[in-house]
């Protein structure tokens, strides 16, 4: 059966997160659904990361497998057709290799974090950031960050419910910006690693806030890593800033040859 990989944009408000679930609807499932409109059978397609409830994509991946050769332009456009009204969107297509797989053939993932800093409430930008009231220390939070970076056994930045085998990753990058965004200055977070456990980027970000906002000394950000304990993490925050925002693999499956909006 010919393989398609599908770069997809969605808006995570309306769902409860990216993986399937039978009493609630999910962007896996809206896919899945309107996949069966154009095969009508069942189709189960796989992804690069599963993204929580609420949280957004910019360039989430994923892949089925169709029985029909269709070209990538037609498939694509077919998708979008059938994923309306849902905020889901297939931004590119690609026709792959059998043996491709969108999880297991990548080999980094990047999330954004976009933090609002603004006492009037959001407009425009409602649920797509996380606002507070305050004004941060964006070189405060740059040094605490500085820890995180490399190897560790970050159980402290893990949710109690983590399914990972082990708490110890490789956290490639955290780069922390201060934008003037369209509804007034942002805080931003790049996160860069090949994966993440559960709650990790919102653990680290609801921490560095704690920073950044003079509540917790650069320093302290290292003595909650070296707990190793999930009592000794800042709060996490909530999920509606969080973007899957890119994911890398060997070869782009969306460069040359692909299709794209």
């Amino acid at each position: 059966m010919p393989r398609y990989a599908l770069k997809v944009e969605y808006h995570g408000a309306p769902f409860a997160g990216w993986q399937r679930q039978a009493d609630q609807p999910s962007v896996q499932g809206a896919i899945e659904a309107a996949l069966a409109r154009l095969e009508p059978r069942e189709h189960t397609i796989a992804a690069a990361g599963r993204t929580d409830a609420g949280v957004h994509a910019l360039g989430q991946v994923a892949q089925c497998d169709m029985a029909k050769d269709w070209d990538p332009f037609r498939l694509s456009e077919a998708l979008n057709h059938h994923l309306k009204p849902d905020p889901v969107a297939i931004v590119a297509c690609a026709r792959m290799e059998d043996d491709w797989h969108a999880r297991f053939s990548a080999e980094e993932r990047q999330y954004l974090f976009r933090l609002l800093m603004r006492r009037a409430p959001a407009t425009h930008d409602k649920g797509l950031v996380w606002q507070v009231q305050h004004a941060l220390d964006v070189d405060a939070m740059r040094a605490g960050a500085a820890y995180l970076i490399g190897n560790h056994d970050f159980t402290t930045f893990r949710s109690s419910i983590c399914q990972a085998a082990s708490p110890v990753k490789t956290l490639d990058a955290l780069e922390i910006a201060r934008i003037e965004g369209r509804s007034g200055p942002e805080v931003q977070f790049r996160v860069r690693a090949r994966s993440f456990l559960h709650n990790q980027v919102r653990s680290f970000v609801g921490t560095l806030e704690r920073v950044g906002a003079g509540a917790w000394a650069p320093e302290d950000v290292k003595h909650a890593l070296e707990a190793r304990d999930r009592a000794a993490c800042g709060p996490v925050c909530p999920p509606q800033g969080l973007y899957l925002e890119a994911v890398r693999y060997p070869v782009d499956p969306f460069g040359q040859g692909s299709v794209s909006d």
